[in-house]
């Protein structure tokens, strides 16, 4: 019975995902889920206590998977931090070009009810912008990074634009032009960081080499 049940939400969940996405939360009624589902708006309610609990489980079921996938564009090891973050405005880009494509679930959500701060949707939404950005701090700090947390910022800033971007003109090629952006950013923030380190080096061998003129040559 449990099995059975557990089948039922699942079935539940992937209904609301498919209208959801593909249609907007406000605009598809607990009535098109079930019907998708193939049960009853009576069973729907056993599983879900309101259409918002629904929601939030069609977006925590995207959580974790939608994070996983673009893990997965970048595998640890190998090429630059840089060069590997580059490959995720470049997948976005061809993920843009189906014209099943609807943008980033977790934005429309969160847009949807920008009006209810305290809504599941912008919860769920806010909790995974967060682990994404935690993400890509790690990416960047594991590849030398000395200020990754907010270049992980600036990077989601970039990230979502160009998904509302290509939302509002409907061309992936914003998806490219914000990968040049990141790539000019990680590039400076690299130069700055070396200038930075460069500097401090010839410090150091410039004091030393003071100090050594100016200290007696006990070798005499």
């Amino acid at each position: 019975m449990a099995r059975d049940s557990s089948k039922t939400r699942r079935r539940l969940i992937a209904a609301a995902d498919g209208l959801f996405y593909g249609q907007g939360i406000r605009a598809v009624g607990v009535d098109a889920v079930a019907k998708a589902a193939g049960v009853t708006k009576r069973t729907l309610y056993y599983h879900f206590a309101s259409k918002d609990d629904l929601i939030a489980a069609y977006l925590e079921e995207r959580d974790l998977p939608t994070l996983g996938r673009y893990q997965g564009m970048i595998p640890e090891g190998g090429a630059p931090a840089a060069r590997r973050i580059r490959r995720i405005f470049e997948q976005l880009g061809k993920n843009a070009e189906d014209p099943r494509w609807r943008g980033c679930s977790f934005l429309r959500a969160a847009a949807e009810f920008a009006n209810l701060p305290g809504h599941p949707a912008r919860v769920v939404a806010a909790r995974h912008k967060r682990r994404f950005e935690a993400w890509l701090e790690e990416v960047l700090a594991a590849d030398g990074f000395g200020e990754a947390a907010a270049l992980a910022r600036q990077l989601m800033i970039l990230l979502d634009g160009a998904v509302a971007q290509i939302l509002i003109h409907r061309d992936p090629s914003y998806a490219l032009s914000a990968a040049d952006a990141a790539s000019t950013l990680l590039k400076r923030t690299n130069k700055s960081k070396k200038r930075r380190t460069d500097t401090l080096t010839s410090r150091c061998f410039s004091e030393v080499g003071h100090a050594m003129g100016t200290q007696p040559d006990l070798g005499d």
